[in-house]
């Protein structure tokens, strides 16, 4: 039987696709976890929209983040970031980055478990703090103690973005190796089995 006559195998990214449906695909997590980074890389290997709800928030503000939270405060930030998912969200099939403290929010988690597979990028602290001191502009970290509150929302949302349905360990190694890894975490949780093919590249 030549190669020509045998049946081809979906990829797993077909095999996910399909088994998502409508559903979206949620990433939650720390800042500095590498949401984004690996969201977008992810989107592209599924062929689906990426989509940053911070960068979204700003452009339905017409104002960045830390001016949101510098004029109106958290409060109001929160409200505004739950609304934007929500709308997000219905119009699915998408890779969402959230930000770290969207999936904090009761009816934030509920509507991403209705609509999408959630994803947390976990990171240990260390790796967390190195990431952040590149960036000036997080409004959470503008305190004389940057990394005692990263210490304490690791303590608060760690529990919380436990009831994730994938968890997928952020560290420092090649980008494309975390995307693998969650490919083949899809694969398993939605088609019931790892792909062969990236279970045997990630050993």
């Amino acid at each position: 039987m030549s190669d020509a006559a045998l049946p081809a195998s979906a990829s797993p990214e077909t095999d996910i696709l399909s088994a998502l449906g409508a559903r979206s695909i949620v990433l939650v997590g720390m800042m500095g976890v590498g949401k984004s980074t690996i969201g977008r890389r992810m989107a592209a290997r599924l062929k689906l929209p990426f989509v940053d709800a911070d960068t979204e928030i700003e452009t339905a503000a017409r104002m960045t983040i830390p001016e949101i939270f510098e004029r109106h405060g958290e409060s109001h930030f929160r409200d505004g970031e739950a609304r934007v998912i929500a709308r997000l969200l219905d119009g699915g099939p998408i890779v969402l980055a959230t930000g770290g403290g969207a999936f904090m929010r009761e009816e934030t988690r509920a509507r991403i478990a209705a609509k999408a597979v959630s994803i947390w990028l976990k990171a240990d602290h260390d790796v967390i703090m190195r990431r952040v001191r590149r960036r000036a502009d997080r409004p959470l970290l503008q305190t004389p103690d940057p990394e005692g509150t990263v210490t304490r929302l690791l303590t608060e949302r760690e529990p919380v973005y436990g009831h994730a349905d994938l968890t997928i360990a952020s560290r420092d190694v090649p980008h494309d190796r975390i995307v693998d890894e969650t490919i083949e975490a899809l694969h398993a949780h939605l088609c019931g089995e790892p792909p062969s093919d990236v279970a045997s590249a990630a050993r």
